[in-house]
């Protein structure tokens, strides 16, 4: 999956993003992988925000809020009509970001 997943973020026909924040001297303080697709509800596509991650070391430093609203960026260039992602109900640490830059959505996600 890892081969799989590099191979889709260095196409340019696939779907799938990726960004960093990295320190000047190249130390890799996060990553956020993203893709767009089409809805039934809205002309334009909707942006879903699959994997944030940020180093330990790095947490608490603006490093998460960064790539979020990085993504939102390339949403709005993209016409897209919102950014979506998950979380687990447990994640407090994250989800005391994602309170301050989007607003949770009643939805439970079922899965097969």
């Amino acid at each position: 999956m890892t081969e799989l997943t590099w191979n889709r973020l260095l196409d340019p026909e696939a779907p799938v993003f990726g960004l960093c924040a990295a320190t000047s001297d190249s130390r890799l303080l996060g990553i956020v992988h993203y893709l767009f697709h089409p809805v039934t509800w809205a002309a334009g596509p909707r942006c879903y925000l699959e994997d944030l991650f940020t180093s330990a070391h790095a947490r608490g430093r603006g490093v998460g809020r960064a790539l979020i609203e990085a993504v939102y960026a390339a949403a709005d260039a993209r016409g897209a009509d919102q950014v979506y992602w998950l979380t687990q109900a447990f994640n407090a640490t994250a989800r005391r970001l994602y309170d301050q830059v989007a607003t949770a959505t009643p939805f439970i996600k079922y899965r097969r």
